[in-house]
């Protein structure tokens, strides 16, 4: 889905095997969370917090969606307990998001890694979220998922990138591009090399051009955490020159 807000980019709706969704929208009455001794927390829809040349976003966007609440230390050390009902379509994305704002042609590196504990139930992927300035391209990396989700649009290979093995997907929810790349197998904590991506994408397939990378965001793209789930990002951070 195209942003339509200034402070929080929506997310693109992804294709799920869950039942579908229900007809409910919007937010439903709060529950209590898990209390955590964390520097700030929020369980507004579109919460907020800057630490560190960061954003930490609750983005709730979704229909049908049940109470979340994120919290964080640091840029770094967050994170996010949701009870979302165990119904089709992504109910929120939680992230931290660093902005680049360079063309591809002008970023000699830019890298990430992560650190995260997540739960082995719900329905879910931990990706990374990266915009042009423009929304018109989107290019997400699955480092795991749990349940029954899956990409937008269709199969185009593998290929190994930027530290990793990958499956791609390329698609268009009617907004903008997507590009989906899914690890070949979960991982919970690494560095990903994100250039070469980029570089992959623009000059080997000649799906983008010379786009400028605005927002890198990281987070947990949440369908159902049905009873309440943890979601904890241990470490985290965006390099680039």
């Amino acid at each position: 889905m195209r942003p339509t807000s200034p402070r929080i980019p929506r997310r693109t709706l992804l294709r799920t095997v869950l039942p579908a969704a229900a007809a409910l929208a919007g937010l439903t009455t709060l529950a209590s969370a898990p209390a955590h001794a964390a520097v700030w927390s929020s369980s507004e829809q579109w919460g907020t917090w800057s630490n560190g040349g960061y954003t930490l976003y609750n983005n709730i966007w979704g229909s049908g969606t049940g109470p979340q609440t994120i919290w964080a230390n640091s840029y770094s050390d967050w994170g996010v307990w949701a009870d979302h009902p165990n119904t089709g379509g992504i109910k929120s994305y939680p992230n931290a998001k660093k902005v680049v704002n360079k063309p591809i042609s002008q970023i000699t590196t830019l890298t990430s890694h992560y650190n995260v504990t997540v739960p082995n139930s719900g329905a879910y992927n931990t990706s990374y979220d990266i915009w042009d300035t423009d929304y018109d391209h989107e290019i997400m990396l699955w480092v795991n998922r749990t349940g029954p989700v899956g990409p937008l649009g269709s199969h185009q290979g593998d290929v190994s990138l930027g530290g990793h093995s990958w499956s791609v997907y390329r698609g268009d929810n009617g907004h903008n591009a997507v590009y989906t790349f899914i690890r070949s197998s979960n991982s919970t904590a690494g560095t990903v090399n994100i250039k070469p991506i980029l570089d992959w994408l623009k000059n080997t397939k000649g799906w983008i051009g010379d786009e400028t990378i605005g927002d890198v965001q990281f987070g947990y793209e949440i369908t159902s955490s049905a009873g309440g789930l943890d979601f904890r990002t241990n470490g985290f951070g965006v390099s680039s020159s």
